[in-house]
């Protein structure tokens, strides 16, 4: 395993220059924590490996896509898909100080809609040892270069720990750090099936404002279950290039989640092929399709309603026909509450915030329990 150590005079720039930017409370900025030359080991996530990444042969380690899709799929699919989103590191240590240093791909580390913490940040997770994965910091990202600490001052123990990934920004490089004399073992990336999901901006993860509260991530830690993030904002609209890169995947639930971005009459010509071509490759695996979430100030916009009433009918029908046809273990869930009911899940309306998140993760747990136990 490769390891680092950190100068002194770089890393203590950065502690005591002010800009410094920590993972904790900022009522504990001002702690004074003085850092010696080998007071830390860095540990590269590139050897170590991440889950949440379906093929290996990548032109960035980071991205999600193969470098073979590179001109297969549409441009703004392969851009998006350079992005990290659903990526996750797994490892155990006793060290009360974790560190990270890293390098993002674009410069722009917020949206007008979406916080930096989501789009570019890293979040932290433990196990609280009773077998539930609880956060525990985040990195406030303010530069495409990071140095941080991401959590200093734990209590003592040896825990497991995940970081996940930022969702709408690419990683180049990315080192985990500890302190010198603690214990490190990653964790390889589990061998269970994972669940796949392709959709939208909302399976990307906008608007969450923690990469661990994207739907995949909400999902993975509760079924404990690996996961693999194929949301492409603006861009899931059920593709034939996409189908066959899905194909290839070995998933234990393929989630399609694409009425968002689509419309009646996408629904109806694209639904029914994208299912076959999965169901050529895979001839059990479960296939779940999901209704769009109703806009939250429907109630309001007559045309929006109707825009979800239409491709909610499309898609029940291809649902329908696919069955029917014979197509076995197929699933439906319905989009009318994937937001709750009272208005207050979205961000702009259309894009859940953390609350949105939790209960589109509600929604879709119960139904995900139940194939997972017949399957």
């Amino acid at each position: 395993m490769r390891y680092q150590r950190y100068n002194r005079r770089k890393f203590a720039t950065h502690l005591i220059g002010g800009v410094f930017t920590m993972g904790i409370s900022p009522s504990l900025l001002a702690y004074n924590h003085t850092i010696l030359k080998d007071d830390i080991d860095w540990y590269d996530l590139k050897e170590i490996g991440v889950e949440g990444k379906g093929w290996k042969k990548t032109k960035r380690y980071f991205d999600r896509f193969p470098s073979k899709a590179e001109g297969v799929v549409r441009e703004p699919v392969w851009n998006l898909s350079r992005h990290s989103a659903g990526m996750c590191a797994r490892f155990t240590t006793n060290s009360t100080d974790i560190y990270v240093r890293y390098k993002l791909h674009h410069e722009d580390l917020a949206m007008p809609h979406m916080p930096a913490t989501g789009v570019s940040g890293l979040d932290l997770y433990a196990n609280d040892n009773q077998g539930i994965d609880r956060w525990v910091s985040v990195i406030l990202p303010n530069k495409q270069n990071m140095d941080s600490s991401i959590a200093r001052d734990l209590a003592p123990g040896l825990r497991q720990y995940t970081l996940y990934l930022p969702l709408y920004n690419g990683v180049d490089d990315l080192e985990v750090g500890i302190m010198k004399g603690h214990s490190f073992n990653p964790l390889n990336p589990r061998q269970e099936k994972p669940i796949l999901f392709y959709g939208t901006s909302i399976m990307q993860g906008a608007c969450a404002s923690r990469p661990g509260l994207a739907i995949p991530a909400i999902l993975g830690r509760r079924l404990k279950r690996p996961t693999i993030n194929l949301g492409f904002s603006g861009n899931g609209i059920m593709e034939p290039e996409i189908a066959s890169l899905l194909a290839e995947q070995d998933p234990c639930v393929f989630v399609i989640d694409c009425l968002p971005n689509m419309d009646e009459t996408s629904v109806s010509e694209r639904t029914i092929p994208f299912v076959k071509k999965l169901r050529e490759a895979h001839k059990k695996t479960p296939i779940l399709l999901v209704e769009d979430r109703s806009f939250t100030n429907t109630i309001f916009f007559p045309k929006i309603k109707t825009h979800h009433q239409k491709s909610r009918i499309a898609l029940k029908n291809a649902y329908r026909e696919l069955s029917n046809a014979g197509i076995e273990n197929l699933f439906y869930l319905e989009g009318e509450n994937l937001l709750g009911k009272d208005g207050e899940g979205a961000t702009d309306g259309s894009h859940p915030n953390d609350l949105g998140m939790i209960r589109y993760a509600d929604s879709y747990e119960p139904v995900l329990r139940t194939i997972l136990k017949q399957y």
